[in-house]
């Protein structure tokens, strides 16, 4: 039985929730659970911790059981301590009233500046870990910008040829309600489909 076959085991006894998707595994923890279960993945053979990301839900289009998650990426290493190359994803919820999950340096080191970035760009604390202060943004910014309530700047991006990005329309196009991201300088942007059939039309009057 290969490291990742005993997890979904131990998953499917405990009733955590696993996802497949792409070749890749994920185990969703409770948070109550979280720290020793990592503690006994670590102790399965999960020797290496490869990164850490934080994830906001705010504007996700699917509801989700709290705002933030934090995703775990753990891989058993092939030759050291035993390894056998399983690779998967641990999730764990995390209320926006208590963003705080317990550190996982004390396990694998790695989690170091791992955690720092994901408590500088989202907020999340880890209780316990030995330095957990900025490490991507000056002292005196406010906020986490990696939150999609994070203010964006207001300064429009003019190209030579006259098309530009407004930041609102930019802002409208990431989060779906909006199509159009750029536009022309005295008229309307032209879609990808319109400059699509023109190049139809074209090619058969070149015919």
């Amino acid at each position: 039985m290969t490291r990742l076959e005993g997890v979904l085991k131990m998953a499917l006894a405990k009733g955590w929730k696993t996802e497949k998707q792409h070749g890749n595994t994920w185990v969703v923890l409770p948070r109550e659970e979280f720290k020793a279960q990592m503690r006994a993945f670590r102790d399965l053979g999960f020797n290496y911790l490869a990164d850490v990301v934080g994830i906001d839900y705010l504007t996700y289009p699917e509801p989700k059981p709290e705002r933030f998650s934090v995703v775990y990426e753990l891989v058993s290493l092939p030759g050291y301590r035993g390894g056998d190359g399983s690779r998967m994803f641990v999730r764990v919820y995390v209320p926006e009233k208590d963003p705080v999950l317990p550190t996982v340096v004390d396990l694998w080191l790695s989690a170091d500046y791992l955690e720092r970035e994901v408590y500088d760009m989202f907020g999340i604390r880890f209780e316990g870990h030995p330095d957990l202060r900025k490490i991507l943004t000056p002292e005196d910014l406010e906020g986490h910008p990696l939150r999609k309530d994070y203010p964006l700047g207001e300064t429009p991006t003019l190209f030579k040829e006259g098309r530009f990005i407004d930041p609102a329309a930019f802002r409208a196009g990431l989060t779906g309600q909006d199509s159009g991201m750029t536009g022309w300088r005295g008229g309307t942007r032209r879609g990808y489909q319109d400059v699509y059939a023109e190049i139809q039309q074209v090619k058969k009057e070149d015919r």
